[in-house]
């Protein structure tokens, strides 16, 4: 009776791939790493064969590293886009079948049940995979059995052709802590292991270690979970007449715009790039690039900043289709919307920063936010308001000037305020002087205007109505002018 095919499991283990990532845009001759922050350590988070060949090895630290190899090139690791890059490798391998899932941090694995006929056998379809890794400059290894737990084994551990009963008790998926407790009794492969009594094993090391047995020789069965295509927020629609007026553009994009932020609703998402291609009758497309200063999914507030887009485009013979797509999604959840003191809608100053945004770009419209720092000019930095959020952290024990700029030297001498003196060709007079304040400068960083040491602040009102901000340098005598009160 005829039970259909064999099951065929394929593990594609990409053991350099974040370096292999790099490489492949900036390809390097010679030894090259990449380096990560752990502990307040820069360590060696990936390195090619060059690399490993001077005895450079993952985890090593970076001084360590430089030390023996003092040509070594080393670039920040992204852990991020690894990831962005293995789930792209995912979609690629659907190629070979559609049950594909990722497999830890740098593999995947592949239910080619059914579908190495298409490829000529099993064999081609490897052979295939090699070759096509390889013209993309990925190292790739490759194995392949009845079972999850044997194609893992034998990609990491082996060859697509190693027996599973010669392969270490590592490549089984267990802790460093129970391989290194097998290998002090004298099971060192996986074949001693499974001529082993199971009732001692299981008392001594738990029953993660017979499970893990029992799934490479397929004794126990275990589940293939593909990876989830990742939802398309994108609609169009094709007229059967061109079209041409602004009314007519601006009427089709709500038709698209309504049901695609349904979309997002559904998946609590917020759109924060949006897309509108308009393709015309002679063939030729004209996109317009909406960039959102948050997350947003109202039709009724997204609309109104397409306007000045949708006027500037050229329709010649006419439209006949359009399309939208929200090309960057952030999540959303629902939350508890209402009015706030002021009385104004939420979200008002997102869109206003949206509609200056398309004009000036929206990383030109900046906040202040608060640093910590003692330094009056380092007690601040500038961000972009649409990726950024505000901050209430501005208290001060001693009031700021409203106006900060470099330091401006007067001619003035003492401990204490001029009673005049003279800035910007402009004489004053002081009328009240309270202070001072004593900042010192942060000696673990290396800043040129600090070198003359401590400085005394005073807030000085002028009778001529300017209040500014003075400071002396005792260490290096002199008065200097940095900021002005409202």
């Amino acid at each position: 009776m005829f039970d259909g095919p064999r099951k065929q499991v394929v593990c594609m283990w990409f053991p350099r791939l974040p370096s292999d990532r790099v490489l492949r845009a900036r390809p390097v001759d010679g030894p090259f790493a990449l380096t990560l922050t752990q502990a307040n350590t820069q360590r060696l988070y990936d390195l090619n064969r060059a690399a490993e060949a001077q005895g450079l090895h993952r985890g090593m630290s970076y001084a360590d590293a430089r030390a023996f190899c003092p040509d070594l090139i080393s670039h920040p690791a992204r852990p991020d886009l690894d990831a962005r890059f293995l789930a792209a490798l995912r979609r690629w391998a659907t190629r070979y079948c559609p049950w594909v899932g990722i497999d830890g941090g740098d593999g995947l694995v592949l239910d080619v049940t059914g579908a190495t006929h298409l490829w000529g056998g099993i064999g081609a379809m490897l052979d295939d995979m090699r070759a096509r890794a390889a013209r993309a400059g990925l190292d790739l290894r490759l194995g392949q059995a009845g079972t999850r737990g044997a194609a893992w084994a034998q990609a990491h551990h082996g060859g697509a052709d190693t027996p599973l009963d010669t392969l270490p008790v590592a490549a089984l998926r267990l802790d460093e802590g129970t391989v290194t407790g097998l290998q002090r009794l004298g099971l060192r492969r996986i074949g001693d292991l499974d001529a082993t009594p199971r009732a001692p094993l299981a008392r001594r090391f738990g029953p993660e270690v017979l499970l893990r047995l029992d799934q490479a020789l397929g004794r126990v069965s275990e589940p293939l979970s593909p990876g989830a295509e990742p939802p398309h927020f994108g609609l169009r629609m094709t007229f059967p007449e061109p079209i041409g007026l602004v009314h007519d553009v601006m009427a089709a994009t709500e038709r698209l715009l309504v049901p695609l932020c349904d979309r997002l609703r559904a998946h609590e998402a917020g759109a924060r790039r949006l897309v509108l291609t308009l393709r015309r009758v002679d063939q030729g497309s004209q996109q317009i690039e909406l960039r959102l200063a948050a997350p947003m999914r109202e039709a009724a507030r997204i609309l109104p900043l397409f306007d000045r887009g949708v006027a500037e485009v050229d329709a010649g013979f006419g439209i006949d289709q359009i399309r939208i797509e929200a090309v960057q999604v952030e999540p959303l959840p629902v939350q508890q919307i209402g009015t706030g003191a002021t009385g104004q809608a939420p979200g008002r100053i997102e869109d206003l920063m949206t509609r200056i945004g398309t004009r000036i770009g929206l990383e030109n419209v900046q906040r202040f936010l608060p640093a910590d720092s003692h330094i009056p000019e380092r007690a601040f930095s500038l961000a972009p308001a649409a990726y950024s959020t505000a901050e209430g952290g501005w208290a001060s024990s001693n009031p700021r000037p409203l106006r900060l700029f470099p330091p401006e030297a007067i001619g003035a001498s003492g401990n204490t305020p001029p009673e005049r003196f003279r800035w910007r060709r402009v004489s004053f007079i002081t009328g009240r002087a309270t202070g001072p304040e004593r900042i010192a400068p942060e000696w673990w960083l290396d800043d040129d205007a600090w070198r003359s040491g401590v400085r005394d602040y005073w807030r000085v009102e002028t009778r001529q109505g300017r209040r500014l901000w003075l400071f002396h340098t005792p260490q290096n005598p002199g008065w200097f002018v940095q900021g002005e009160f409202a």
